[in-house]
């Protein structure tokens, strides 16, 4: 069995399968696109629960200590104490620590 091309037959083939391999890209990239912004809000929405359930926890120990006084120590503790996990949190949110990339080949 033989075939036999003309050359408009052969040039819209190969135009055909240009267009896929375009079309192929195009949905590649826009899908790595997605993906970097669903991976970008899932990272800050993480970090807002993570902040909200460390306020709360807080906020409940303080509450425990101030209804029931007694202890200046522990009192000063329990307020000094949060400070510095909230100024640790606002740090480390607000600090870029890594860059979320993809490297291609050996060298970075």
């Amino acid at each position: 069995m033989t075939f036999s091309f003309t050359s408009p037959q052969s040039l819209v083939g190969t135009g055909a399968l240009l267009v896929l391999f375009v079309v192929w890209r195009f949905s590649a990239r826009k899908a790595r696109r997605a993906a970097e912004v669903a991976r970008a809000s899932a990272h800050m929405v993480s970090l807002a629960g993570r902040v909200v359930f460390t306020g709360a926890a807080l906020i409940s120990v303080q509450w425990l200590v101030i209804t029931h006084p007694g202890n200046t120590t522990l009192l000063l503790v329990v307020l000094g104490v949060p400070d510095l996990i909230a100024s640790y949190v606002l740090t480390r949110a607000l600090t870029v620590t890594s860059v979320d990339s993809i490297h291609r080949g050996g060298r970075r």
